[in-house]
């Protein structure tokens, strides 16, 4: 069983939902606009999509949003909300790599997808490289992926940080206080993360393991699944990428 099946649950989902703020959301829904081509009344994937931070927005303008996600709590959050609105949004509790196609593409292709919000690094190669070909799979042809990631090797290498910690949450709310103590294994290019959340007398730990690609390693994993890689950005405005950015943000394209 991969870490991924038992982390998302509890303080981190908390710690996770109060560490986002609403102009980073807006900057990534701006982003996914003007990059991914598609338009209301558009099947759109939002692949992680946690509570639905980006698939929601993007329902409410139109879309047809599919958002699937590990995490049993924010699927239940997501669904409530789409309920509530009476959205064209269809919410599912499964591991993306492992759940049927068939479930995932019912009777027609997507126009556009995305997995944003740092999970795009959960899987070695062979695995990532199933990932990518599912994801092209369920796009039409010359539909487009964005993909964001601060775990590539030009982007979290330079400033790697053995340990770390900050409080999450608003001042006037007790916040989450975040702890991490990292690991990074050179021969798999794996950072292995033992997290701890403490908030009041309540204290939850966890172990993260994320894989490290450089840009152009990812960039050979996406063109080997289908993909044509179209832009690489290292600010979510749509700015180049270059050595040091924090992150970076890839566009995608599906081959006709």
């Amino acid at each position: 069983m991969a870490w991924y099946h038992t982390f998302f649950h509890g303080l981190p989902q908390e710690a996770w939902k109060a560490a986002q703020t609403e102009e980073q959301t807006q900057l990534d829904l701006e982003l996914l606009v003007e990059t991914l081509d598609f338009g209301p009344d558009d099947r759109v994937l939002d692949i992680f999509c946690g509570y639905g931070r980006h698939a929601l927005p993007l329902a409410r303008m139109g879309a047809h949003v599919m958002g699937v996600d590990i995490s049993e709590e924010y699927i239940k959050e997501l669904k409530l909300a789409a309920k509530r609105e009476k959205l064209s949004l269809e919410a599912v509790q499964a591991d993306f790599l492992a759940m049927p196609v068939a479930d995932l593409a019912h009777s027609e292709p997507f126009d556009a997808a995305y997995c944003l919000g740092n999970s795009f690094s959960f899987f070695p190669r062979p695995d990532m490289l199933a990932f990518l070909t599912r994801i092209a799979g369920l796009l039409k042809p010359g539909g487009r992926f964005l993909a964001h990631s601060e775990m590539i090797a030009e982007s979290v290498l330079p400033d790697y940080q053995e340990r770390n910690w900050q409080p999450v949450g608003e001042a006037e709310e007790q916040p989450i206080l975040f702890l991490v103590e990292n690991q990074y294994d050179p021969l798999e290019s794996r950072i292995d993360s033992h997290l701890t959340y403490v908030r009041g007398g309540e204290m939850q730990t966890r172990i993260a393991h994320h894989f490290v690609y450089t840009l152009a390693e990812l960039i050979r994993l996406f063109v080997e699944a289908g993909f044509t890689v179209i832009a690489c950005y290292g600010t979510v405005e749509g700015d180049p990428y270059a050595l040091g950015d924090a992150g970076v943000w890839l566009v995608a394209e599906r081959g006709l």
